[in-house]
């Protein structure tokens, strides 16, 4: 799990990175959640879901947006933070040229951040979205979704009501030539304290299921 900087628009970003041995491996990108609430890229979610990548063999990077840890920069309401992630991924690109499929998952606003990183990197064909504040920021940019993928979210979220998550994912596979899974982990708060070993299984077998 090597420690790595690289360039972002202001300034170096410093990540993890673990690099598969697999040929042409498939790679994901993990987003952690608000900078503002002590979101970094070791949070126990953003950690977790890293490994639980790099178990299925992909490239799997996790970074610290600007201002987080040893980045550089400030923090910028989210503008800024998507430009970080699209530097993340350009670098990531350049290391696995030949990359069999591209991924992104977030944690809260890292989930926020990565649909819309979606939105405008048609090489990414899958995302997982963790804790989607579904009710705090708007997505109705995901019109069309273009990528399938999967939705966690706690039945017990004291910041993001999991009805509107559920209202998102709802919304979303309505849509036609995508299929959006939703998964409410009973009891799970929005932390997923607790229960992060039923969020690393239900990440696990959708992977398994949907790079299988």
């Amino acid at each position: 799990m090597p420690e790595v900087i690289f360039n972002g628009p202001e300034g170096r970003l410093e990540g993890r990175y673990h690099h598969s041995k697999r040929p042409n491996a498939p790679i994901a990108l993990v987003l952690h959640p608000d900078p503002q609430h002590g979101g970094s890229m070791n949070n126990r979610v953003v950690y977790n879901t890293y490994h639980t990548f790099a178990r299925r063999g992909f490239s799997v990077l996790r970074f610290n947006f600007r201002g987080v840890g040893r980045s550089q920069g400030v923090y910028d309401a989210g503008q800024g933070e998507l430009s970080d992630a699209a530097s993340a991924l350009d670098w990531m690109q350049q290391i696995n040229h030949n990359a069999g499929a591209c991924w992104v998952a977030g944690f809260g606003f890292g989930a926020w951040i990565g649909m819309q990183l979606l939105m405008r990197r048609p090489e990414i064909e899958g995302f997982v979205s963790v804790a989607a504040p579904a009710n705090q920021y708007d997505f109705t940019f995901l019109a069309p979704c273009p990528s399938s993928g999967l939705i966690v979210h706690g039945s017990k979220d004291e910041r993001v009501p999991e009805a509107a998550a559920a209202k998102l994912a709802g919304k979303l596979q309505q849509q036609k030539n995508i299929t959006i899974d939703y998964h409410a982990i009973d009891g799970a708060n929005h932390a997923f304290t607790d229960h992060q070993e039923a969020l690393v299984r239900v990440i696990d077998a959708y992977l398994a299921k949907a790079t299988g």
